[in-house]
């Protein structure tokens, strides 16, 4: 596997979507080459901070439905 090769893979391996030998030869290519390694834990990383940004916070219990229903159909338009 080239690094480019495990490049294109990356969201699929964080997702665990590979079969198991392509598991092996992607982990593989990870032991020989730190680049790859580290832009896998990069890739990791940004893709753990996306989500968080993206976390709703509960919703407060006075808070009126139609508000929340408002803005919620306002973030589907934007």
């Amino acid at each position: 596997m080239t690094c480019r090769e495990l490049a294109a893979f990356l969201a699929d391996y964080l997702a665990r979507a590979l079969g198991p030998e392509e598991r092996a030869i992607f982990e593989r290519h990870l032991a020989e080459c730190a680049d790859c390694a580290a832009y896998l834990r990069s890739y990791a990383a940004t893709v753990r901070l996306v989500k968080q940004a993206y976390d709703d916070d509960p919703v407060p219990a006075d808070v009126p439905d139609g508000l929340v229903r408002a803005i919620v159909e306002a973030r589907k338009r934007s």
